[in-house]
């Protein structure tokens, strides 16, 4: 089970897991043969990015676990970073922002504009 499916409050429900897009894995796994990429290429499998009906989670970490997370109702902007890379091959940062001076990052995501549109989505109903 995973930490998001972990963290569910009573009444909340997953909505969507994003991944991390595939290209993101090549440089780690390139590099791994020296020490270097091998905590690289931990960090991108023990990560986790996931939509519920009342929050955004990011979860980081094999042993240390770092989280960050925002309420849906504290959200005022949803922004798409992209190079040209990722355009090409499809895959984003998703920067969500809210009140105050919190943010969330969602890092290198498989079809950032299909996740901006879900939260979006969400942030209507």
């Amino acid at each position: 089970m995973s930490y998001i499916e972990k963290s569910l409050t009573p009444d909340e429900n997953v909505d969507s897991i994003f991944s991390i897009h595939w290209f993101s894995y090549v440089f780690p796994i390139l590099f791994s043969f020296i020490i270097l990429g091998i905590p690289s290429l931990l960090k991108l499998i023990f990560t986790e990015y996931g939509l519920t009906s009342k929050r955004v989670i990011t979860k980081t970490g094999m042993i240390s676990r770092n989280t960050a997370e925002m309420k849906l109702n504290k959200v005022e902007n949803v922004e798409i970073h992209q190079g040209i890379l990722g355009r090409v091959l499809g895959y984003g940062n998703i920067h969500v922002t809210g009140t105050g001076s919190s943010k969330v990052v969602i890092s290198n995501v498989s079809g950032p504009m299909d996740v901006k549109k879900k939260i979006d989505s969400l942030l209507l109903s």
